[in-house]
């Protein structure tokens, strides 16, 4: 395999920096016509809108100057999808008769059934991640080298369902040794070209990143504390900054973790570090949802004014004009604006959310990133194609929220 990296010469130890290369506008166009292709399709294109969204993030991402390749098939994808609907509607439908006759026998109602129907679907859920995960690795490339996952859905799910009930019944507590076990599972297992990845250090590390969380609990109780002796002004404060603080703790554990696991990941002679600062992920994350919605809010009122002008109401508005105007227009137009409305509204979300949220922080966290090591990358051989046959089709089918 021919190394196509050229170091730069200022990392003559092999430390290469990673940059990021897209353009926004040429994002939202992908992002806003593929949408209205799956839309006009009822859904079917968004097979292929997902791949020509990977392709889009993946090639701006560029260790050493040379961008990732992301090759996956559309079709590949479709086929897995119908696989997965129909093995898991006839799972849903043989499981869910069982507990419903064994509910009603034992119980004389459904609503046990109900119970253990969603809780027979948590492993399943979990299943379809570290599927998805799965295909998508064994679809990225760097260098020409494949990466790759090895099985192992189901102990995947199990030990999520088990770290799961012990967090929650910790009330948190436990929430570290979760993210820790759960993301050296997934690192033990993955291969860059024929070199395995590890995952070292213990999970006690990643004990500090709960502190800003552990405060805003303090925080929350000595609220109560001033609530029960009648402090209404501190009340108040402590209702606004309470919250402030747990929402920056919750980024806070995101990017800390994030940082102290990278920091202990190893692929044979390679080393990574990630730099990301949680407020920036906080403010990418809550500006770019709220202008975002901002930005929804503009099919609405465009429409609403088509809806205006064709019922020919004068310039003097309303809304009693307008109420009266929607009681009294035909069913059908009514009908045909809130589709649009809704798919209008759909699209331009999807296209802003892409350009102000999802692109920034894959930005942010890409410039951050740094690969030490890369001088023996002529070493490392390349691994046996993973076909995969299901693709990520059971995380579309159960929408497990693996977009990308």
């Amino acid at each position: 395999m021919t190394n196509l990296l050229t170091l730069p010469q200022d990392a003559p130890d092999g430390c290469i920096a990673t940059q990021f290369a897209g353009k926004r506008w040429r994002l939202f166009t992908l992002a806003f016509v593929t949408g209205l292709y799956t839309v006009l399709t009822l859904g079917l294109y968004r097979f292929w809108q997902k791949t020509r969204l990977r392709r889009w993030y993946w090639s701006a991402i560029r260790p050493g100057g040379q961008p990732l390749e992301y090759v996956g098939d559309p079709f590949e994808k479709l086929l897995g999808f119908l696989i997965a609907v129909v093995i898991l509607a006839f799972y849903i439908g043989v499981v869910n008769l069982l507990l419903m006759f064994a509910s009603f026998s034992l119980f004389h109602g459904n609503f046990a059934a109900y119970l253990l129907s969603f809780v027979g679907v948590v492993p399943v859920w979990f299943y379809a991640r570290y599927r998805a995960r799965r295909y998508v690795l064994a679809r990225t490339r760097w260098l020409g080298l494949r990466f790759g996952l090895a099985p192992g859905a189901w102990g995947y799910a199990f030990r999520a369902l088990l770290y799961w009930v012990l967090t929650l019944l910790t009330l948190g507590l436990l929430w570290p040794l979760m993210t820790f076990r759960l993301e050296k599972y997934r690192t033990d297992r993955t291969f860059y070209g024929d070199i395995r990845m590890q995952q070292e250090g213990r999970w006690t590390m990643l004990l500090g990143a709960l502190k800003w969380i552990g405060w805003s609990l303090v925080v929350g109780l000595v609220t109560l504390g001033f609530a029960l002796n009648g402090l209404v002004p501190l009340v108040v404060l402590g209702c606004v900054v309470g919250p402030v603080m747990f929402l920056y703790g919750l980024a806070y554990y995101r990017v800390e973790t994030l940082k102290r696991l990278t920091a202990h990941k190893r692929a044979g002679p390679l080393r990574l570090t990630l730099e990301a600062r949680p407020w920036r992920v906080l403010w990418i994350t809550g500006s770019g949802y709220l202008f975002a919605g901002l930005a929804s809010a503009v099919p609405s009122l465009v429409l609403l004014g088509l809806f205006l002008h064709l019922q020919s109401l004068g310039e003097q508005v309303t809304v009693g004009h307008v109420t009266e105007a929607l009681a009294q227009a035909d069913r059908w137009l009514v009908v045909a604006l809130s589709v649009m409305t809704y798919f209008g509204i759909f699209l331009v979300w999807t296209a802003t959310t892409h350009v102000l949220v999802t692109m920034p922080l894959w930005r942010h966290y890409a410039t951050g990133l740094t690969v030490y090591g890369t001088e023996h990358l002529p070493q490392i051989r390349q691994r046996p194609r993973d076909e995969h046959t299901e693709a990520e089709g059971f995380a579309e089918a159960l929408d497990v929220g693996a977009s990308l």
